[in-house]
């Protein structure tokens, strides 16, 4: 806590006062705000994590059926077969204002799925197929996690931004803006006492001379 370093005179003093207030209420409002953050992101850190735990299963799942599938067909036909995906997306970003923070959204839309694979049966096995089929269906769960980790990261990032500020208005500025408003009252009143002090000893001395 350090004073800061103004003349003391009655308008400094106003306006410290009105700065004092401003910071006040400016505190108030971003404790709030980053209160919010913080229940916001915890809400959505946790679903997340179960987003994140479902894909995972997801994504090991059609990895052992690539597995199984590049174990009995060659290099050439596993590639062949995963180069024409069993549907179409289209994908869509924009951004949405959560407490003055722009977050990515995605838009995702599916287009109708092959009836039928774009390759033989004869040429595949039935492993491959399932390999297929899983990759396409866990892609739009892919886009999802993403778009929520990258919100949670950029919550988390504004988070740390507000408690700094936060802080340095509850830890640095409004201590700072009370002590000098303290001081400057005091010297005021000082001089005030002195200034009736030499008023009474003037008043005390025309007394006499009368």
């Amino acid at each position: 806590m350090a004073r800061i370093n103004v003349n003391p005179t009655r308008m400094e003093l106003k306006k410290l006062k009105a700065r004092l207030k401003t910071a006040q209420r400016g505190y108030k409002l971003l404790k709030d705000k980053t209160d919010e953050m913080v229940r916001r992101f915890s809400v959505l850190i946790r679903e997340t994590k179960r987003l994140r735990d479902a894909t995972d299963e997801e994504v090991l799942r059609v990895l052992r059926q690539f597995s199984l599938a590049r174990g009995v067909l060659s290099k050439k036909d596993i590639e062949r077969i995963f180069s024409i995906p069993p549907v179409s997306l289209s994908l869509d970003c924009v951004t949405v204002n959560v407490l003055n923070v722009e977050i990515p959204k995605l838009h995702l839309e599916a287009g109708a799925a092959q009836e039928e694979l774009p390759y033989s049966f004869a040429d595949v096995t039935s492993e491959a197929d399932h390999a297929v089929r899983a990759a396409g269906e866990v892609v739009s769960r892919l886009l999802r996690l993403a778009e929520m980790e990258k919100a949670c990261a950029m919550l988390s990032g504004e988070i740390e931004r507000s408690k700094r500020r936060v802080n340095a208005l509850e830890y640095v500025m409004i201590p700072d803006l009370e002590e000098t408003i303290r001081y400057i009252s005091q010297k005021l009143e000082e001089n005030e006492r002195g200034n009736l002090t030499r008023l009474m000893k003037v008043k005390s001395m025309l007394e006499e001379r009368g």
